[in-house]
């Protein structure tokens, strides 16, 4: 199974145009300390935790359904530390894992998120290999 994207540079600064071969494209950008103008959209390394965030996200959405859980929303948020030497990868990424709805099962919930951290999530596989990847859940209702 292979997968395809490009970057093209295209200014000012650091700014990029990011495609994949399966939809559209995205901006990624950062502004280097002592130039001016505005980031106009998340940098690589963020862009690795929002992937690994969306993978891990579209897997427990999907496990829960599978379970009827009666969820209404759900988010992810992703903080990371990283190494203070170059290459500067990231050392330790924690999920925190907010579910949105009533009556939704605590143990469904660790169920799902534990699949997609041991089997499912490719990006967690592969993050996991030089990052500590911890979890948290909450179950909020609506």
């Amino acid at each position: 199974m292979a997968s395809e994207a490009k970057v093209t540079w295209v200014g000012p600064g650091l700014r990029l145009v990011g495609e994949a071969a399966s939809g559209p494209a995205i901006v990624i950008d950062h502004v280097l300390p002592g130039e001016e103008g505005q980031e106009t959209g998340p940098q690589p390394m963020e862009l690795l935790l929002i992937g690994l965030a969306g993978c891990t996200a579209m897997d427990v959405v999907s496990i829960l359904r599978k379970k009827r859980q009666p969820f209404t929303g759900l988010q992810v948020k992703a903080t990371a530390e990283r190494a203070t030497e170059h290459p500067k990868i990231y050392t330790r990424i924690h999920l925190e894992f907010i579910v949105m709805g009533r009556g939704v099962d605590p143990k469904a919930v660790e169920r799902s998120i534990e699949l997609s951290q041991t089997k499912y999530c490719p990006a967690t596989a592969m993050l996991g290999k030089v990052a500590e990847i911890t979890t948290s859940y909450r179950i909020e209702g609506t």
